[in-house]
């Protein structure tokens, strides 16, 4: 339950707003005067306060400066009438997320939380799910990334937000930085304004001008009818380019004249369309190469890298990996409604050791695939997909002064099924269950060595019973669940053993 403190003189309208913001399910505190605040921010963990201006002993404005010193993740909304709308405009500001002219009334009161709430809300998201500004949320921790590379990045986009200059984001691959751009507009003077978002990569190069700039009626084949592009349907707000280090040398050229000149051209007009938009692009590519080869225009590069944004690979910031894990299956218990208390040791050092191609994106997704397919209070190895637990298997067999010491599961098989010979036979299952460095240290890893026999053994079921599930899983012994379950996570094609 979030924590708001109302803060007011006026006893009347501190009980209304404490009632109504209780019927939304805050949980609500009141002061009233700045310095009565200022003593419970100091005693308690607020995600929010609602003050005014005018107050005995302590004023809104002063009370404002000495929160945001102690804590600059509380958002402080200001409550004002309407002749000190001059003060308030000044302490936004200076830090404040909004104003409410007095009277107020309920109802935009909670919009205005709600959405001030979630504009917090997609800072802490851009934390967790690529490098960005933390504000905190109900935890102590004020970033969730604690490298030292974080902790840049984060002071870099802390100040994009509060300007109007264009950005130039840069990172592989999956590092979330569609979520930075919004983290920068959703805390910045346009979060009241559009977010629009443009991958240009996705669209065919003939059509970007019309889907950036909009056309006239008539002026290529199929446009039927006058269209609007995202630059203008962005007036006033921001505009993402993703991917822009793929558009086309023309573009580039149309692209620079909208920064510099504020203006562009429809496609088939004669006329010049004034727009106010900020520009914040992205792109996985080598900027500097590509100017190098004239394939990317210098000039634009330097206008929208004025404070660029890198955001670093996972491999470059694994001591944020348990942090990122958490938060995920904390997110993934809400959705789903289960309760996973965490990994398990082993899962853990599969997912540090792991080199994450795909970034955060990825780490998402692999918690999200365990949490479908484990049954447990943790999540173990055996529910993670195997591109993790392969990696590890090829660095153990890769080991060029290891001694191999094998050990051959017939002798397994043969005590399970000794009454039936022929079903014995196993062909070529030979695992490596051991090994042995140049120091003659003997290197053992059960969990890898558990999976790798779990496998061949529901091959040579499936094949028994020519990849018939049912009858696999009777003779098998296995729960049919987890029989499809491991199917599944092995990427075992079960019809490639029925007859003929």
């Amino acid at each position: 339950m979030q924590r708001v403190l109302v803060v007011d003189d006026d006893k009347v309208l501190q009980e209304s707003v404490k009632q109504a913001l209780e019927f939304h399910h805050f949980k609500v505190d009141v002061a009233d005067n700045g310095k009565e605040a200022l003593g419970a921010v100091y005693r308690e963990n607020y995600d929010l306060v609602v003050m005014d201006v005018n107050m005995p002993e302590m004023d809104g404005i002063e009370a404002l400066g000495e929160i945001k010193k102690y804590d600059p993740s509380i958002i402080v909304l200001i409550l004002t009438a309407y002749s000190n709308v001059g003060d308030a405009v000044k302490v936004v500001k200076e830090g404040a997320y909004n104003y409410l002219e007095k009277p107020i009334s309920a109802e935009n009161l909670v919009a205005l939380i709600k959405r001030a709430l979630k504009a917090r809300s997609l800072v802490e998201t851009s934390a967790f799910s690529a490098p960005s500004l933390s504000l905190g949320g109900n935890s102590d921790d004020k970033f969730v990334g604690q490298s030292d590379v974080m902790k840049k990045v984060f002071n870099v986009i802390s100040k994009l937000a509060k300007v109007n200059t264009p950005v130039l984001i840069r990172g592989e691959s999956g590092t979330g930085k569609e979520l930075v751009a919004k983290a920068i507009h959703y805390n910045g003077p346009r979060k009241d304004d559009r977010f629009v978002t443009i991958n240009l990569a996705a669209i065919p190069d003939e059509l970007i001008e019309s889907e950036l700039f909009g056309h006239e009626k008539g002026a290529f084949t199929g446009a039927t009818e006058r269209k609007i592009g995202k630059f203008q349907y962005a007036d006033g707000g921001t505009i993402f380019l993703d991917e822009i280090g793929d558009v086309s040398p023309r573009m580039q050229v149309k692209l620079l004249r909208v920064l510099q000149e504020r203006s562009f051209t429809p496609v088939g007009s004669n006329r010049d369309v004034n727009v106010d938009v900020r520009i914040i692009a992205a792109s996985h590519k080598n900027f500097e190469e590509m100017i190098e080869k004239k394939e990317f225009r210098e000039d634009l590069f330097y206008r929208l890298n004025v404070l660029p944004v890198y955001l670093p690979p996972l491999r470059e910031r694994v001591s944020d990996i348990p942090y990122l894990v958490d938060y995920y299956i904390n997110y993934f218990n809400n959705i789903h409604n289960l309760e996973i208390n965490g990994v398990s040791d082993d899962t853990r050092e599969l997912i540090l050791k792991y080199k994450w191609p795909g970034n955060i994106r990825e780490l998402r997704n692999v918690i999200e695939h365990a949490f479908i397919i484990e049954t447990s209070e943790k999540i173990y190895p055996s529910a993670l997909p195997s591109s993790l637990t392969k990696q590890n298997v090829m660095e153990l067999n890769s080991q060029e002064t290891a001694e191999r010491t094998e050990i051959n599961v017939q002798e397994i098989q043969n005590s399970v099924l000794e009454n039936d010979r022929e079903l014995n036979e196993v062909e070529g299952y030979n695992f490596v269950f051991a090994t042995k460095n140049e120091k003659n240290e003997i290197k053992m890893d059960f969990q890898i060595a558990k999976e790798m026999f779990e496998k061949e053994f529901i091959v040579h079921a499936l094949k028994l019973n020519r990849g018939k599930i049912n009858q696999t899983a009777l003779k098998a012994n296995i729960p049919k669940k987890t029989l499809l379950r491991k199917i599944e996570k092995y990427e075992i094609m079960p019809k490639s053993f029925y007859e003929g």
